[in-house]
C-alpha cells in the first residue's frame, strides 16, 4: 500500500479559496438594458439587482378640473429573479426621508431593507414601450433604510429604471360622472426593474 501525505491546512485553504472563486467567476453578469437616451443612469453608475415584476397598477376616479378622470394611487407589485423566487414588493409608502411624501418603494423581502424613488424622467417612445404599456421610468433614489436586522440589500442603491413594461394603463371608461368618484380600477402590468448602485 502506499502512502498518501497528509493535506496541509494551506493545501485546504488554497482548494476552498478557488471554489469560492469558481463560483463567484460564475455568477451571472447583470446587463444594462436598451433604453431611450433620457432614460440613461450617470456614468459610474453600476446595475447590481434586476427584478421581474408583476402586480397592477391602481387607479382610482377622481374630478380633474370640470370633468373626471383615474388617478394613479400608486403600484402593488411582487418583484422575481430570474428562477422565480421572490425577491422585492413594490408598493406606495411614506418616505420617512422626506417627512412623509408618498414615493414608489421597493422592500427587500430577505432583509426587509427599503427605498424610495421618485421618477425624473419618462418614455413612451415607440421604439422601445409596447402599444398600450405604462411608460418606462427613471426613477431617483429619494431615501432609504435598513432592514431591522441591519439588511442593507436595497440601501446601496442610486437609480431605478423601469422597463420592459406591458399593460398597467388606467381603463379607457367608468369615470366620466360625479358617481364614478371614489371608484377604484386595479390594473394588472408586469416590468423589469434595475436596481443601479455607485
Amino acid at each position: 500500500m502506499k502512502y498518501r501525505k497528509p493535506l496541509t491546512l494551506s493545501v485546504v485553504i488554497a482548494t476552498v479559496t478557488l471554489g469560492i472563486a469558481a463560483v463567484q467567476a460564475a455568477a451571472p453578469v447583470i446587463v444594462p438594458p436598451s433604453v431611450p437616451s433620457n432614460l440613461e443612469v450617470p456614468a459610474g453608475s453600476t446595475v447590481y439587482l434586476v427584478g421581474h415584476a408583476r402586480g397592477t397598477q391602481n387607479y382610482v376616479c377622481l374630478p380633474k378640473g370640470d370633468k373626471f378622470a383615474w388617478t394613479l394611487f400608486g403600484p402593488q407589485a411582487t418583484l422575481f429573479d430570474d428562477n422565480g423566487i421572490q425577491q422585492i414588493t413594490h408598493f406606495l409608502s411614506a418616505n420617512p426621508g422626506e417627512n412623509g411624501t408618498p414615493r414608489p418603494t421597493w422592500q427587500h423581502s430577505g432583509d426587509s431593507s427599503s427605498a424610495w424613488a421618485a421618477a425624473i424622467q419618462s418614455s413612451t417612445d415607440a421604439n422601445f414601450v409596447a402599444p398600450g404599456a405604462i411608460p418606462w421610468l427613471l426613477l431617483q433614489v429619494a431615501g432609504a433604510q435598513y432592514g431591522p436586522a441591519l439588511g442593507h440589500k436595497l440601501t446601496y442603491t442610486t437609480y431605478i429604471q423601469r422597463v420592459n413594461t406591458a399593460g398597467g394603463v388606467p381603463p379607457g371608461d367608468g369615470c366620466t360622472i360625479a358617481t364614478d368618484v371614489g371608484k377604484k380600477a386595479l390594473v394588472p402590468y408586469a416590468a423589469d426593474y434595475f436596481f443601479y448602485r455607485p
